[in-house]
């Protein structure tokens, strides 16, 4: 089971068994289920994983550093790599990725924002994003293609796995 699996699996069992007054935004939801769900620090204290979702989605919406799933083909294509994105977005399995690998498709300064956001280093921050990325990828092209338009803002995103998790 992926991480994203885990995350979304333990958010709609706390859906499904809260009340209105434990009811939540969706980010701050998953994001504390991250932190929770892996043992290590709260979300919002160094090392812990309470931002990787916000992370991972910041990298894939249009408003995002990395210029939206647009701007990640591009980086994926310039580093030689573009199969491997194009395979979490397709249908069929989701080709491996290292975290030395993400980290030289997303460069230096971006690694070094997105490690400095997690609170951890940039080998561990590009690790848990490599494991996180092709879930969230592959989860939001279910029928294996990507939209013209890219994926919309974060807003919308978190809007989309709202969605999956009344499915």
């Amino acid at each position: 089971m992926g991480l994203l699996d885990s995350v979304l699996g333990s958010v709609l069992n706390a859906q499904q068994g809260a009340g209105p007054a434990a009811q939540g935004g969706l980010a701050d939801v998953l994001g504390g289920l991250l932190g929770q769900a892996q043992g290590g620090a709260q979300p919002g204290e160094p090392g812990g994983l309470g931002a990787l979702l916000p992370v991972l989605i910041g990298l894939v919406s249009n408003n995002g550093q990395a210029g939206g799933l647009g701007g990640l083909a591009e980086k994926f294509n310039q580093a030689g790599l573009g199969d491997v994105l194009g395979s979490w977005i397709g249908t069929g399995p989701n080709a491996p990725i290292t975290g030395d690998q993400l980290g030289s498709v997303l460069g230096g300064d971006l690694m070094n924002q997105l490690a400095t956001r997690l609170g951890m280093s940039e080998a561990d921050a590009a690790g848990q994003l490599a494991q996180g990325l092709p879930d969230l990828i592959d989860r939001l092209t279910p029928q294996g293609e990507a939209p013209e338009g890219g994926f919309g803002n974060a807003g919308d995103l978190f809007g989309m796995l709202g969605g999956m998790l009344q499915k």
